[in-house]
């Protein structure tokens, strides 16, 4: 396969390639050690959910992938503990199995990490970095740096997880603009064609291509994704209790988990407190709903009268420029991600209150279509039309069909480097544990 790149510069061996590449190798990094340095290693080793591995898995599997794809696949070199392979490879031990396998100790996944790390970084000064497809555009550096904050985030959720005092600070994310309250509670996008996926993206993954024309008829979506206040409001009318809200799938789930609000949510006489890293508060109203399954965000929106966004919907209302006729990168432009336009790279340990970030404002009018809340959208995670597997099938195609329900824009604990308005997210319609929101949607014409 070959990929193509959005910049024609960015060759093997340029400086603005390596540069770029090695600021989001180091960010990752920075990142991951901001995540296990803090916990001791009890705490590293210790499974702190069995729908999570414990962090010294994930800081040793983030060494692993870094070791297979760029000093061995892409350099050439030799494995260094063969020996460990099985043991780092998500896709022989489920999480829940994780903590009894002969895992690296803590010392020694740093270790191991930072020597893999040292070398990587050898390779990267070279003039040519072997193989020929993974190396067009920096494309196995881009995939790594990638993957390691996606276990950045994946640590984070463990983080959450977590039962003790806290350990990560961050500061509360920015006040909302003056004109929240003037904001439209939806806005339109008009029907029509639009590109949907890149085939231009360098650092793009194999589930975001090809670029391809998708035609949608004229929709409403709400402007900021459902507020804690509004989920507030379905809670309150019965909604947890009332099965004419909810598909017949999620109201056996919601009977069988006994569901009565988002997780971490508890009720304490007449208030609702959340739980987030450790800190006990008042679940704050002016933010988005987190923590909340495909079920309970279809059930929100059936009581609305109103229906979840497909995921051709949401990625027009994020790129679609009618003035250009164009698809953009993101909501905001072709210009990466900087701090006024989006709540990401766990700047903050929240999502920010609905209606921030008019910077990063789509044509459409919505906002925060990127960061604060991955948000569900009704579409299966299927293939795109033209879809080939690469590098490897595991990465996308062992997931495709009805089983996972798509997930879209990213979060607070999104790093830039693995966000885009092309970017598609996948998980279980049960899961809660992710940082997971929505909006909704509804049919009509302007």
């Amino acid at each position: 396969m070959t990929v193509p790149i959005d910049d024609t510069s960015s060759t093997a061996g340029s400086a603005g390639l390596t540069e770029r590449i090695a600021r989001s190798l180091e960010r990752a990094r920075t990142r991951t050690q901001g995540l296990t340095g803090p916990v001791d290693d009890p705490d590293l080793i210790r499974q702190h959910s069995p729908l999570m591995s414990p962090l010294v898995w994930d800081l040793a599997h983030i060494g692993n992938q870094e070791e297979l794809w760029l000093l061995r696949n892409l350099g050439g070199r030799e494995p260094m503990h063969p020996e460990i392979d099985p043991l780092y490879d998500a896709f022989e031990h489920p999480r829940a199995e994780r903590p009894t396998l002969p895992l690296l100790p803590p010392d020694e996944a740093r270790r191991y990490v930072h020597e893999v790390r040292g070398r990587v970084m050898d390779l990267l000064e070279q003039p040519r970095w072997g193989d020929e497809e993974l190396s067009q555009g920096g494309f196995a550096f881009g995939m790594i740096a990638q993957h390691e904050q996606q276990h950045d985030e994946t640590m984070l959720i463990t983080h959450q997880l977590r039962v003790g005092e806290p350990v990560l600070h961050r500061p509360a994310p920015p006040a909302p603009p003056a004109d929240v309250l003037a904001l439209p509670a939806e806005v339109f996008v008009p029907g029509g064609p639009f590109t949907m996926g890149t085939s231009a993206e360098a650092w793009a993954l194999d589930n975001e291509r090809p670029a391809h024309e998708v035609d949608v008829a004229g929709f409403w979506l709400d402007t900021t994704p459902v507020t804690n206040g509004e989920y507030l409001e379905f809670i309150a009318d019965g909604g947890y209790d009332d099965p004419r809200w909810w598909s017949q799938a999620g109201w056996e789930h919601r009977q069988s988990a006994g569901l009565i609000a988002p997780l971490y949510w508890t009720r304490e006489a007449e208030q609702w407190l959340r739980r987030r890293f450790g800190v006990v508060e008042p679940v704050p109203t002016a933010e988005p709903v987190v923590h909340v399954s495909y079920y309970e965000a279809e059930a929100y929106a059936a009581w609305q009268g109103r229906r979840l966004p497909t995921e051709a919907e949401w990625e027009k209302a994020a790129r679609y420029d009618p003035i250009s006729g164009r698809s953009r990168r993101y909501p905001w432009g072709d210009d990466d991600p900087l701090p006024q336009h989006a709540n990401l790279g766990q700047a903050h340990l929240q999502p920010a209150a609905a209606g921030s970030y008019p910077e990063g404002e789509a044509p459409s009018g919505a906002r925060q279509l990127i960061g604060d809340v991955w948000e569900w959208v009704s579409s299966d995670f299927l293939p795109y039309p033209g879809f080939v597997a690469w590098p490897y099938r595991e990465y996308s195609e062992v997931f495709f069909g009805p089983d996972y329900k798509v997930l879209r824009g990213g979060s607070f604990a999104v790093d830039p480097v693995a966000c885009r308005g092309t970017f598609r997210n996948w998980d279980y319609p049960i899961r809660r544990q992710i940082f997971s929101g929505f909006r909704t949607a509804r049919d009509g014409v302007l």
